[in-house]
């Protein structure tokens, strides 16, 4: 047999069908996390119950601190990352706009808004629910108040004026946090988009819906008060509660179409002057649509289509450590629990046994005892006997408590640590024999930093972009005149927590020991030191720092003269120079001339003298011969001095011949 949507959608009303999936999804919490919850708020709180006794004869009540102290050192590291350097978020633009006068206008407002609706103090609210609980969850709601401004205001044709005060209307943009027993949403989600809906279930006053009802944001109808109900109340441990108050249930999510319509049409029949609101044919053609629904003792007083323009769901959540494939995430009592719960049973125990040690019990012989006396224990008491009081009272003797215990006890605190990845003051594991090692303690350092960064990721991805986004486009929405509709990119500014500041700060001054103080990073080190260090006139100091860094106009023009005549007088001296090797050049190359004339000479000198040779030679063989064989050699002679007194005329410098 097939499902019919129709059908069952016919059958109910559209509070019928809203109510009947937030019991669903309330028994599956309540059986599921609430216990778990419950317990872990104990923890933190430091009180005792009952469950917690893991003997019959315990006695002790105590509850030891070190889960408490483990979650205000992580809460304290989250916020210190956040909002440790002022500005917690930041907006960029689109890189093809060149033009940002906008951005710095957005985010002035924007800060102005977040400082006139506490925003910062939620936000920290949900950060320590999320360490408490695992999983954080914010309502964004959109308000419209009365906002008063002194001012003067004339009378008496002006000539005098009279101090009073403005009223405006302001729209606001809220964020409520919203504990884990007071937020519903569908067991098969692991997200608030991905979820069939989500629902903000618990009591607020009567007179907060009244004055909603006055105002026109709520139907005007008679809600009644609810009965006492501790799941829901924020404070279970009070055994009293207030009792004029009202169970508000604000649905977020999908509906059925059809059963929306029909209640849309009944507000509008009961009501003649509110409008007729139909949904569009597009939604009309979907089994379900994003709506609003309020509902107050389980009677709606306000519903509507998604009235954003982005069509999301006012909530934000995050979860310190993310379970995969569960909404509900596991937070720092979660880590710690089992630690703690071992730790308190040592500490209980080792009370017992002091009071057992101090206070022994005592045997009686109560026939040897006045009639009427009580035989109890207690400073200054006098016990009247018939007979010696040692033979009467005999005190049980238990030995002292063993030191073992003690350092059983600090083992414990720090498994918690360990489990945690909280610091204590006692200081930081990663000694070695009992002494803390510089590498022991910078490896630990660095394993708490690195999960307090995944926690960090987890809260601005999952919760703080978001928040700052869904605001914007609210403030767009309903205040167009203040905030301009553009698409911008919202981005954390969050950097370190205390541990890694002070961790960071150490380092560099470590780095600014071993660099002279002329060296160009110097300057950079003091300023990355200052901006790690909580001091309440950093910025001014790192302002001073800018400034003293960029040269004094007067000086720099000093320095340019005395740059420009250092230039002339190096040119000049390169004149100098290029003057000297040229007047060195031309002496060498006279020199060198000189030379080669003086080698030429001796050439021709040495020519002579061979022609003369010849001309003897030829002279005195003329007569050995005869003629033609004479004037065969004087040929070969005189070609031959020929050639050589043209080989000599080529060798001379040009300058040289002739």
């Amino acid at each position: 047999m097939s499902f019919d949507f129709e059908e069952y959608t016919r059958a109910q009303s559209l509070e019928d069908w809203i109510m009947t999936k937030c019991e669903d999804w309330r028994n599956h919490y309540e059986n599921n996390y609430e216990a778990r919850h419950d317990e872990y708020y104990r923890l933190w709180r430091g009180i005792w119950d009952g469950a917690d006794s893991l003997r019959e004869s315990e006695r002790s009540k105590l509850i030891a601190p070190a889960l408490q102290q483990a979650v205000e050192s992580s809460v304290a590291e989250i916020e210190e990352a956040t909002f440790g350097r002022g500005e917690w978020f930041d907006i960029k633009d689109d890189v093809l706009d060149q033009d940002t006068s906008d951005i710095a206008g957005v985010k002035k407002m924007l800060k102005e808004d977040f400082e006139f609706t506490k925003t910062r103090k939620a936000v920290a609210d949900c950060i320590l629910t999320s360490a408490i609980y695992g999983t954080a969850v914010g309502e964004l709601v959109v308000e419209e108040v009365k906002e008063m401004k002194p001012a003067t205001q004339p009378i008496m044709d002006g000539s005098m004026r009279a101090v009073g005060v403005t009223i405006e209307d302001r729209f606001v943009v809220k964020l409520n946090p919203v504990l884990p027993q007071n937020f519903l949403i569908d067991p098969v989600a692991t997200t608030v988009e991905d979820a069939l809906g989500v629902a903000v279930d618990q009591f607020v006053p009567l007179h907060h819906v009244t004055m909603l009802q006055e105002s026109g944001v709520y139907r005007d109808v008679d809600v009644g008060t609810a009965s006492t109900d501790n799941d829901l109340e924020a404070d279970k441990e009070l055994t009293h509660q207030a009792e004029d108050k009202v169970r508000l249930t604000k649905y977020y999510g999908l509906v059925p179409s059809e059963l929306l319509d029909e209640a849309l049409k009944e507000l509008s029949e009961e009501d003649e002057d509110e409008e007729i609101v139909e949904l569009s044919d597009s939604k009309t053609k979907s089994q379900y649509v994003e709506a609003i629904v309020v509902l107050a003792n389980g009677i709606i007083i306000k519903a509507e289509e998604n009235p954003y323009m982005m069509s999301d769901r006012p909530i934000v959540a995050f979860s310190w450590d993310v379970v995969p494939n569960r909404f509900w995430g596991r937070g720092v009592c979660e880590k710690g629990y089992n630690s703690q719960k071992a730790l308190d049973t040592e500490l209980r125990a080792r009370i017992d046994a002091l009071a057992l040690t101090i206070h022994p019990m005592i045997a009686v012989d109560a026939s040897r005892l006045p009639r009427g006396m009580k035989p109890e224990v207690k400073a200054g008491k006098m016990f009247l006997t018939n007979g010696n009081p040692s033979e009467i009272l005999q005190p049980f003797n238990f030995g002292n408590v063993g030191q073992v215990t003690f350092a059983q006890a600090g083992q414990l605190e720090k498994m918690v640590q360990q489990s945690t990845g909280a610091v204590d003051s006692t200081g930081i594991s990663g000694g070695v024999n009992g002494e803390g090692t510089a590498a022991g303690i910078s490896m630990s350092l660095g394993a708490i930093i690195k999960r307090h960064k995944r926690t960090l990721i987890n809260f601005q991805e999952m919760f703080l972009i978001p928040l700052v986004q869904k605001t914007a486009w609210r403030y767009m929405q309903y205040a167009p005149e203040r905030y301009v509709a553009q698409d911008f990119k919202f981005v954390a500014t969050s950097s370190l927590g205390i541990i890694a500041r002070e961790y960071e700060v150490t380092q560099l001054v470590q780095l600014l020991q071993t660099m002279p103080a002329d060296n160009p990073v110097y300057p950079l080190l003091i300023e990355a030191i200052i901006e790690n260090m909580n001091l309440s006139k950093r910025e001014e100091m790192l302002q001073a720092i800018k400034q003293s860094q960029q040269p004094n106009p007067e000086a720099q023009q000093m320095q340019q003269q005395q740059q420009q005549m250092q230039m002339q007088q190096l040119q000049l001296a390169m004149a100098k120079e290029q003057a000297t090797a040229a007047a060195l050049q031309a002496q060498a190359a006279e020199s060198t001339a000189r030379a080669e004339k003086y080698n030429q000479e001796a050439r021709m000198e040495q020519f002579y003298a061979e022609t003369d040779r010849i001309k003897a030679t030829a002279s005195s063989s003329k007569d050995d011969v005869d003629d033609k064989e004479f004037e065969k050699r004087m040929r070969v002679a005189e070609l031959t001095l020929k050639k050589q007194s043209q080989e000599a005329k080529q060798a001379l410098p040009p300058a040289q011949e002739g």
